[in-house]
């Protein structure tokens, strides 16, 4: 007879690593879900290393050629105003988000502005926060206005206009620099360099704009995109109120796609929402008697 015993199958042994192959799985994914629930936050303290990296891919693409992505196909301007039912003369807004490098051209519509395009920015100098003085090689942030007068066709960097500062709000902190701008080919002191070939596009729409009746167009240079969790999470900045101040501005355009009425009152901007088919071609000058101006703390 066979014995029982011989009749037994043998027991597996458990691998240890599949249980740990488990747990480490369980532990990636709960620090992925932290991380997500707590990025911006986390990112907001490596803003320096976040733009030194963009600044040099940004760099390598510029130096072979090739554009950047995020660019917009600029052999199709017109196919593209027209698929988005917009035409060039017609008034426009630009904003400027420097963490993520990127210019918004906006079109008035009906009354209202319409996002048109978004274009990659090659270059600018300098980190987070405001322009102080002639030679920090810093890029501006706050609110302007560009006319004509600003443009200038035969620039060194192809064309460029200049932004305007010192603005009101730069003069009465007594900032100092000259030839601020937005410009062709991707080197920077100071300005927003976009390339040759982007800057030509925005060439097209802004001379248009300015040559079919508007003044001048607003634009509101941010340091990042203006969420309250951006702000929030950079609440011990040091230019933080400035930020907060900004935010308003940019708040009141979000809501109602109408450039904002933008004043100094004390040093700081103040801004109250545009009337109903403004175009934003407003000057910015010290003044507290705006109606229903608020100040954010």
């Amino acid at each position: 007879m066979t014995r029982k015993s011989e009749n037994r199958e043998p027991r597996r042994r458990r691998r240890p690593g599949a249980a740990l192959f488990v747990l480490g799985t369980i532990l990636i994914l709960l620090g992925a879900v932290f991380v997500r629930q707590h990025w911006t936050t986390l990112s907001a303290y490596h803003d320096d290393v976040v733009l030194q990296g963009e600044r040099l891919w940004r760099k390598a693409f510029a130096r072979f050629g090739l554009p950047l992505p995020r660019t917009p196909d600029l052999n199709s301007l017109e196919a593209r105003l027209q698929d988005a039912g917009l035409k060039l003369g017609d008034p426009i807004f630009m904003r400027i988000f420097k963490r993520e490098f990127l210019l918004e051209i906006w079109i008035q519509r009906d009354g209202k502005f319409q996002r048109f395009a978004t274009y990659p920015i090659c270059r600018y100098s300098g980190q987070l926060g405001p322009k102080l003085k002639q030679g920090d090689h810093q890029s501006p942030e706050g609110i302007y206005t560009v006319s004509s007068g600003q443009l200038n066709p035969a620039s060194r960097w192809h064309r460029s206009f200049n932004l305007g500062f010192p603005n009101a709000f730069d003069r009465s902190h007594d900032r100092t620099g000259t030839f601020l701008m937005v410009h062709g080919g991707c080197s920077s002191i100071g300005c927003y360099a976009m390339t040759n070939d982007v800057i030509d596009e925005i060439w097209e729409i802004v001379t248009s704009a300015l040559k079919s009746g508007q003044p001048r167009f607003q634009v509101q240079i941010f340091p990042f995109r203006m969420t309250s969790e951006a702000i929030e999470a950079r609440a011990d900045h040091k230019w933080a109120p400035f930020w907060r101040d900004l935010k308003h501005a940019h708040d009141l355009f979000e809501k109602t796609q109408i450039p904002p009425r933008v004043a100094i009152c004390r040093k700081r901007y103040v801004a109250t929402p545009g009337v109903e088919r403004s175009d934003g071609s407003a000057t910015i000058g010290e003044s507290c008697a705006t109606q229903n101006a608020v100040v954010t703390n």
